[in-house]
């Protein structure tokens, strides 16, 4: 059976230029700083977020794991949405790897305020954990793909000025916070003092993140990279297909994200589904089956019997994701598929 997969937007296969530019990479030990793939790569992409440096990682989990490990010290307090990647995705790695408290603030659609932050930021006393940090997720993965107001952003970032504290910005998905908003990375970026960028979601590259920030930041993530087994040696030939992705498959993301209002546009015309189009910001869509009394689990074993793929967001709710190997029959597919069971 030929499936079409919405699980997420790092199933996808490298494209047949993505392939011949891994294949004819240019290599060397990396570890040695000698590989000339990975250092174009991380020129490339700190000249993309206005950085002074960046650093390739294998994954954005461990981009953000140091981030948090060279940004702050053991006991100190970082202030993130409740629905944010590390503090849910990561397997408890904060509290393992940086040694820090998370503080969870309830934000609406992965979003939260200054004013939220402001209120529970600790005193200078100690008896509480020091304010170390505000790590902000754009595009919000839990929140349905939502693009942050830049404003926020901003208010955010000059709080962490006021209070002497950093700001980091999990971006994993913020080459399609640029395209659907149409402000540029760079814009996003430079209100953070760190960001993690992720090559394997949204443009479709194989493995890889980096960390970007400046290059006394870069020189610390790279002895943590190390810590962590992260060094690599001929990985040129990875970097290779990141790389490509980069130049290549940013300004077709907008082809996702209509795919994406398509299909929520569908699912919402069926009785008992709750998505509201107006907020598929992005390529992300979360639906809500309460009102249908269905568990998740069950409506995404009945789409795999029908050949359509989905994950799970909750014990109701389910997850699309457009991305480069779905097109517009997959999308007719599934909403065919879903109106025929539950329509």
């Amino acid at each position: 059976m030929k499936y079409s997969d919405f699980r997420s937007d790092t199933v996808t296969r490298p494209t047949s230029g993505m392939r011949k530019a891994m294949y004819e990479a240019e290599v060397g030990d990396d570890v040695f700083a000698e590989d000339p793939t990975i250092r174009r790569l991380e020129e490339r992409v700190a000249e993309l977020l206005g950085k002074e440096a960046a650093l390739f990682v294998p994954s954005g989990t461990m981009a953000n794991q140091i981030a948090l490990a060279i940004n702050t010290r053991s006991g100190d307090e970082v202030y993130c949405d409740q629905s944010c990647h590390f503090f849910n995705y990561e397997s408890g790695a904060p509290s393992m790897i940086a040694r820090v408290q998370l503080h969870p603030v309830p934000g609406v659609r992965g979003v939260f305020t200054r004013d939220q932050v402001e209120d529970r930021l600790r005193m200078p006393d100690h008896h509480f954990p020091p304010s170390a940090m505000i790590a902000v997720e754009n595009t919000a993965n839990r929140g349905g793909g939502t693009v942050w107001p830049l404003k926020e952003m901003r208010r955010l970032y000059e709080l962490s000025r006021e209070r002497g504290m950093v700001m980091h910005l999990d971006g994993a998905r913020l080459w399609n916070a640029a395209a659907a908003s149409g402000t540029p990375e760079h814009t996003w970026a430079a209100y953070a003092d760190t960001v993690n960028v992720c090559f394997s979601k949204g443009l479709g590259a194989p493995v890889g993140s980096a960390v970007c920030g400046s290059k006394d930041a870069v020189v610390e993530a790279h002895r943590m990279r190390k810590r962590l087994g992260g060094g690599m040696r001929q990985a040129g030939i990875i970097a290779a297909g990141a790389l490509y992705a980069v130049e290549n498959h940013r300004e077709r993301l907008v082809e996702d994200h209509k795919r994406a209002k398509i299909l929520a546009v569908g699912l919402a015309e069926i009785p008992g589904f709750s998505v509201d189009p107006e907020h598929v910001d992005t390529n992300i869509i979360i639906l809500d089956l309460k009102d249908r009394g269905l568990e998740a689990v069950q409506f995404a074993e009945a789409l795999r019997d029908c050949g359509v793929l989905v994950t799970l967001a909750g014990k109701n709710m389910a997850r699309f994701v457009t991305h480069l190997d779905v097109d517009d029959g997959d999308v007719e597919n599934a909403l065919k598929v879903v109106r025929d069971l539950y329509a």
